[in-house]
């Protein structure tokens, strides 16, 4: 019996970084509009606000996607494999989506928070 859970790991954890990289880099170039609502006329605090949520999100999302690693199955065949590696992926990515509306709701209840008080 073979075990593919290598090729498996290496392919996930490419598959992986380039969604949380290109997510992260969409994410980070587009909040910055969002932050500087909540602080304005603070332009150099909220491009450091965003990095800190972009270190954040990868920090929590590379985490992850090493700690999903240890929960995997033994893998010996390439059907398995395929559904392994799409089971993972989609566990992360409905986490990462689940993250990104979080974020846009508080960001908007605060904002919505600062007009009222103005």
């Amino acid at each position: 019996m073979m075990n593919l859970n290598l090729i498996g790991y290496f392919v996930f954890i490419g598959l992986m970084v380039f969604i949380i990289l290109v997510v992260g880099k969409i994410c980070y170039r587009n909040g910055n509009v969002f932050v500087s609502e909540l602080i304005p006329g603070h332009l150099e605090l909220c491009q450091q606000i965003n990095k800190s949520l972009l270190i954040g999100y990868y920090l929590v999302n590379i985490g992850y996607c090493a700690v999903n690693l240890s929960f995997w199955q033994l893998i010996s065949s390439m059907p398995t494999l395929v559904e392994v590696i799409a089971t993972k992926m989609a566990g992360i990515i409905i986490i990462l989506s689940g993250l990104h509306y979080l974020n846009i709701y508080v960001l908007v209840t605060q904002i919505h928070k600062l007009i009222k008080q103005q």
